[in-house]
């Protein structure tokens, strides 16, 4: 089975072809700045040259028509027709208390992700974009949609409820749901494959860190806890999310500042975190150059990002009552060697110990970086999240058929 994975935003639209016989990948690409005239299409199909192109592309029907036409080109396509893809594969950022696994998109499925669109204001409309997308150039081929969240639904109620009053919950649904559920899944799995384990034996610690980051407590192979909240902006620090601060601070800077929601919003997600601190840059590369040239804000950003992801660390191992291992994953875990450097050598209370010379080893392989005599297990997994769409849409796909 052929299966295209689509992530598709706002203004973008990330797609990938799988062979699902052997799992491999036959194309990837993009598309930006969707509803401009100068839009770019970056498709790289596997073992031909890459292709970028720059055309009008207004909304996101001609953008799968695009991707379509490009995936079948004479030069450049990897498949002889459209009807080689037998199944599309969505990523949802939101499913809500509605969705505890994948989906068959149907039209009640589609009914609850807008009811959604509240919670995932930036996110949840452009899924479905991309669904009525694929519909409109691929109708009739099965469809289905994975959820960030939904492996968070496992968290208990006092891991997933805020004390606040009932009826908030209850009326709104204001709750803990997590997020990068996906990347947690994928690589909690496949850190069990690597040390010959089942999940259900291990207590784990995922990192996932990037321009978004968050961290989850895995037990038994279960989501228990995690750092994101109703929405991605709680928890750890990152590129330009404040991640956890004290509430009044909204109500008492709105006031201060004669700031609108809107505007309070906008501060603390994308002119926030290592951004607001480093006074530079979202990016932890840039970062961790100004700190190594000397500059104090720079140094003071590194800091207090590796603080706060290693106070989340240390509370999930209480979480737990222990923990076997720890992962990090997505692109500053996977590439940063000396944000795992310092995260680890301040975790030497666990019986955490870092061989430094693993830790420096630059690999997409899946690694261990902790030391033979390590009593906690460390582990780099390059994640996959377009990979696990893919298998669950073949699965929920074999299961209808």
């Amino acid at each position: 089975m052929k299966i295209l994975v689509i992530n598709a935003g706002s203004s973008s639209l990330k797609y990938q072809l799988y062979d699902m016989t052997n799992e491999s990948v036959l194309a990837k690409g993009l598309v930006e700045r969707i509803g401009m005239d100068s839009s770019i299409v970056t498709h790289k199909p596997t073992g031909l040259p890459d292709v970028v192109e720059v055309s009008e592309i207004l909304e996101h029907t001609t953008a799968i028509r695009k991707v379509l036409g490009l995936l079948t080109h004479a030069e450049h396509g990897v498949i002889a027709s459209i009807d080689e893809i037998q199944a599309v594969g969505h990523r949802v950022v939101h499913g809500g208390e509605y969705f505890k696994e994948s989906a068959l998109v149907d039209s009640n499925v589609k009914s609850k992700i807008r009811q959604l669109f509240d919670l995932a204001p930036l996110h949840n409309p452009a899924s479905m974009m991309g669904i009525k997308a694929t519909e409109a150039n691929m109708p009739g081929v099965p469809q289905v949609v994975v959820f960030d969240t939904a492996f968070h639904q496992t968290m208990p109620e006092k891991a997933y409820l805020y004390p606040i009053p009932r009826v908030i919950y209850n009326k709104y649904k204001v709750r803990r749901y997590g997020a990068h559920g996906t990347s947690h899944e994928y690589v909690s799995k496949v850190a069990a494959e690597f040390l010959g384990k089942s999940t259900k034996d291990l207590k784990i610690i995922t990192c996932h860190i990037g321009n978004g980051a968050s961290v989850t407590a895995i037990h038994e192979g279960c989501s228990i806890d995690t750092s994101m909240g109703l929405t991605p902006l709680e928890g750890l620090m990152m590129g330009t999310r404040s991640g956890d601060l004290d509430p009044a601070i909204v109500p008492y800077v709105m006031n201060k500042e004669d700031l609108t929601v809107n505007e309070v919003n906008s501060m603390l997600n994308k002119h926030s975190g290592l951004l607001a601190i480093s006074g530079v840059s979202s990016d932890m590369r840039e970062i961790t150059e100004g700190m190594q040239n000397g500059d104090a804000n720079s140094t003071l950003a590194f800091e207090m990002y590796e603080y706060r992801l290693r106070k989340y660390i240390a509370s999930y191992v209480a979480t737990m009552n222990g923990v076997d291992v720890i992962v990090f994953t997505a692109g500053v875990g996977e590439n940063s060697v000396v944000l795992r450097e310092k995260v680890c050598e301040n975790l030497t209370y666990l019986g955490v110990e870092l061989d430094k010379s693993l830790n420096e080893i630059r690999s997409g392989e899946s690694r261990r970086i902790s030391s033979a005599n390590s009593k906690v297990e460390v582990l780099v997994i390059p994640t996959n999240e377009e990979l696990v769409i893919a298998r669950d849409t073949n699965r929920i796909v074999q299961s209808f058929a």
